[in-house]
């Protein structure tokens, strides 16, 4: 989960500073996308699979928003483990975003299509501030180093007194997950052939598969 976090926000960081055709980035911008892709289908599958803390049904659940709410103006919010009930819609949002950016840009074949394109990349940045910003404050809040937890994995016992070693991911999660990542990096090579050839779509002139940078300017 870790390395799916780093990752992602690697690949997201190339997409935006790749978006424009005179950045020294711009032929990775396609590549970047596609990455975003693989990493996004991962973490799907991950949410039913993978470790206790990174499945959806551990996080997802909508009765504890106004507890979480209500403990957060109280000025008195609760330490968790895994995401809390708000960080959970957090991660849902930011996950569909990214998947509606990929789409749009794999998909893009007018001015208009492109616009949406870029309204969702703008939608993206407000969430990741939205996002930062949380951890930030929940840090502060409840004295627990949220950043420091996605870079160790490890969160101090003594903030949370009785809590269990979180579950470990099914016996055949990383197999599943090995497939998942096979599977699309081949449709993204049957959808774009070009899929992962940095710069191919500026120089090719093709129209099919992901768009061709410079069809559009802040994507």
């Amino acid at each position: 989960m870790r390395l799916f976090h780093w990752l992602l926000v690697a690949a997201i960081l190339i997409t935006f500073l790749s978006s424009e055709e005179d950045s020294a980035l711009a032929p990775w911008h396609v590549p970047a996308g596609w990455v975003a892709a693989i990493l996004i289908a991962f973490r799907l599958v991950w949410g039913f699979v993978g470790g206790e803390h990174a499945r959806f049904a551990d996080f997802l659940k909508p009765s504890q928003i106004a507890h979480h709410i209500g403990s957060l103006l109280a000025g008195k919010p609760e330490r968790s483990v895994g995401h809390n009930a708000l960080g959970g819609i957090a991660i849902l949002a930011l996950l569909g975003t990214v998947g509606g950016i990929i789409y749009t840009g794999a998909t893009m074949r007018s001015e208009a299509e492109g616009g949406l394109h870029e309204a969702l990349a703008n939608v993206l940045l407000g969430l990741i501030a939205l996002h930062v910003i949380a951890v930030i404050a929940m840090s502060l809040l409840t004295k627990d180093n949220l950043i420091r937890a996605f870079i160790t994995g490890t969160k101090r016992a003594d903030l949370h007194p009785g809590v269990d070693d979180a579950r470990p991911p099914a016996p055949l999660a990383l197999p599943i997950a090995a497939i998942v990542i096979a599977g699309t990096a081949y449709a993204a090579t049957t959808i774009d052939p070009l899929a992962f050839t940095p710069g191919a779509h500026a120089d090719s002139g093709e129209d099919g598969g992901a768009p061709e940078q410079g069809e559009h300017g802040n994507d």
